[in-house]
């Protein structure tokens, strides 16, 4: 893992938002444990580019080391015309770049975890598609975002999804500052009132009776 000093910034520093940067988004998978030296090469090369990564500290012969590690592993966002993706591919660094569907959502899904991100906030992997309750925080330093609380027993813990990679990244957040945005799951009623006796599905004739 490199040390902190060696890590890209995990956008060009000369943007505040994701949203000033020009030109479509694209998804490039990278090679295993290419992300970081890939971002370098865009960097180099003046192309905006998002690549989300938390603290993560290590231990190597008795010391502790403090760097940073991929949120999305082998994923890097970035934006440009047909002509940066050709200079991406060109870096050898890729197996592919996905082409993201729904521009605006992606820029908005990539906006609210660089705010988590920058404001020191620990975000973890959710490793999966997030189904479950949608909310929207009322207050405090990350008012407006809409995540998904997926599991009921943890409902502080909301999920930060990216749609384009059918994942997300989670936060614990006070659920009191969550205000649903679709009513709950309905419960489903019994299939009989509790009072009334079943009755069985096939009743047999006489003569079937005098038959058995």
């Amino acid at each position: 893992m490199l040390a902190l000093a060696e890590n890209p910034p995990i956008m060009p520093e000369c943007v505040q938002s994701l949203a000033q940067l020009a030109g479509p988004w694209w998804v490039g998978h990278t090679k295993s444990r290419f992300e970081k030296a890939f971002a370098w090469d865009l960097l180099s090369r003046g192309v905006g580019y998002f690549l989300p990564m938390s603290p993560r500290i290590t231990f190597s012969g008795g010391r502790k080391r403090k760097g940073m590690t991929p949120l999305f592993p082998s994923y890097v966002f970035f934006c440009g015309s047909e002509t940066v993706r050709w200079q991406a591919l060109s870096t050898n660094r890729l197996c592919r770049v996905l082409a993201a569907p729904r521009q605006e959502q992606l820029v908005t899904e990539l906006e609210q975890i660089r705010k988590v991100l920058q404001s020191g906030q620990a975000l973890e992997l959710y490793p999966a598609p997030a189904i479950g309750t949608r909310c929207r925080v009322t207050a405090g330093p990350f008012k407006g975002m809409i995540g998904v609380i997926a599991d009921q027993a943890r409902p502080s813990r909301l999920v930060l999804t990216v749609d384009v990679l059918a994942k997300g990244a989670s936060l614990d957040i006070d659920a009191e500052l969550l205000e649903p945005l679709e009513p709950a799951p309905r419960k489903f009623a019994p299939a009989y009132a509790p009072d009334v006796v079943r009755r069985p599905l096939w009743q047999p004739t006489v003569a079937a009776a005098r038959a058995w």
